[in-house]
């Protein structure tokens, strides 16, 4: 028997790019063929499809990590690499995309509907895209940048128009079953359902989907029972309809006091529940009990301002009426609801005093940390065992301003410079000046200001010192003679 699971924490991650590649062209009687090496292929992204033949998350219940391929490095002969595959992962209609705190990601509901739930990273350029009329023979590739990763939860709402509420056994599933189409477990003990079902109906022009909520019991807002669990099958509902057992055989029960526990159930849970249409349906009337019993107590419901419904699911009779009218709510819900406009695209430039990038003060590290999307990619790209790659990424963070903005803060020679993560950080003694990083260069590739880092002590001394010593030369220079 298929396991119906629709709540799951899936772990994603996307493709890390492929690696540049620094080549040079060799061939007979050509020794500078110049650089050839190709980029490396793009990670490939983890997307969420909704597909209507998918109706549980029981396979990522199972396998809950799921990781898209790799780009492949770039080679030589302007060869880029092979792209990553994306990772599809097929979800039902009606699959909530959430982040580990709760917060909404995505709700994708109508077949086809995607989210790329991780992007895959960017290749890494070879030596043959990094040559221009200053670096004409480079010998240095980027990296690729590493795949998004994360821990998302996929919570699954029935998309129905109408819903089904009540007791344990009150007669729930055989009404969806000859209503729809739809056959689900019936029996004449509580719990049969375990799952939600879910049928279509068609009454006359009217094509609306109806769906059976596993038994409420009192206290199923707060867990008790398999209420908690199903409640929010209820949620994209346009009507409730709550089904009385008239004919129950419990001393301690009675039609009016169940729709009392279900309707308190209800609010307790929240979601809009509380203010949803809805209207009784009085079950089992066939049996001279049952009818007694509705007969006596629909007077109290009509007067609450409930429409009420006498039906037998086992005689088939007043289902036809029920039918029409549920048809006739649900018509005039879907009139309700805005009409999706045409999407606009808005397009928002980037404010020409926007850097794309901060720097702020760490008291505790005693460093300048740099943080924004760009520094941190650049960083990610850069083989630090090439002195050539790192004096590439000097030239880059002074050309984007970073330099500048380390002077604005009050940053000074031998300071403590991190860009990236607090946990990934790479940490570096800073030696401003305004020339490109290559013009700064000793031997080939070198650049003195990306050399290990002293430590935050012997940093805190030294700068200490200098300012000590330029506080001195300053009180020298304007003293009285």
């Amino acid at each position: 028997m298929t396991t119906f699971v629709d709540r799951v924490e899936l772990h994603v991650a996307a493709g890390n790019g492929g690696h540049g590649c620094a080549s040079v062209h060799r061939e007979k009687f050509k020794p500078l063929g110049g650089p050839d090496g190709g980029n490396g292929g793009r990670g490939g992204d983890v997307v969420l499809v909704v597909d209507q033949s998918v109706t549980t998350l029981l396979d990522y219940h199972h396998s809950p990590h799921r990781k898209a391929t790799n780009g492949k490095p770039g080679e030589g002969g302007n060869r880029s690499g092979k792209d990553g595959q994306d990772l599809v992962l097929p979800v039902p209609d009606g699959t909530v995309v959430l982040d580990k705190q709760g917060n909404v990601l995505a709700d994708l509901v109508g077949q086809g509907t995607t989210y790329v739930a991780a992007e895959g990273g960017r290749g890494g350029l070879g030596n043959a895209a990094l040559s221009s009329a200053r670096r004409k023979a480079p010998g240095f590739a980027l990296l690729g940048v590493p795949g998004a990763t994360g821990d998302i939860v996929l919570e699954l709402k029935t998309v129905a128009d109408v819903a089904l509420v009540g007791f344990p056994s009150a007669g729930k599933s055989s009404l969806i079953s000859v209503l729809s189409a739809a056959k689900p477990k019936i029996a004449d003990y509580p719990f049969t359902t375990l799952v939600p079902n879910l049928g279509v109906v068609t009454a006359g022009s009217t094509v609306y989907t109806i769906a059976d909520v596993p038994g409420l019991i009192p206290g199923a807002s707060q867990g008790k029972g398999l209420g908690l669990e199903f409640l929010r099958h209820v949620e994209r509902c346009s009507v409730l309809v709550h089904v009385l057992d008239t004919a129950t055989l419990e001393s301690d029960r009675d039609p009016v006091s169940d729709l009392d526990v279900i309707e308190e159930e209800l609010k307790q849970y929240g979601g809009g529940l509380e203010n949803r249409p809805r209207l009784v349906v009085l079950n089992k009337v066939d049996i001279p009990d049952g009818k007694d019993l509705a007969d006596m107590i629909r007077p109290d419901l009509e007067a609450r301002g409930y429409k009420v419904f006498e039906v037998s699911a086992v005689a088939r009779t007043g289902l036809k009426e029920l039918s029409y009218f549920l048809a006739e709510v649900v018509a005039k819900a879907r009139a309700r609801k805005p009409k999706q406009e045409a999407t606009r695209i808005v397009i928002r430039p980037k404010a020409v005093d926007e850097t794309g990038f901060t720097v702020t003060f760490d008291e505790a590290e005693d460093v300048y940390r740099v943080r924004g999307e760009k520094p941190e990619r650049w960083v990610r790209q850069t083989d630090f065992n090439n002195d050539e790659a790192v004096g590439y990424l000097a030239d880059r963070l002074n050309r984007l301003g970073v330099e500048d903005e380390l002077l604005k803060v009050g940053a000074r020679a031998g300071d403590g410079v991190a860009i990236g993560s607090d946990e990934n950080a790479v940490v570096f003694d800073w030696e401003p000046s305004m020339m490109a990083g290559a013009e700064m260069l000793g031997r080939r590739g070198e650049d003195h200001r990306m050399e290990a880092p002293r430590p935050a002590a012997q940093r805190r001394k030294e700068r200490d010192a200098r300012r000590g010593d330029s506080a001195q030369d300053e009180y020298d220079e304007f003293r009285p003679f």
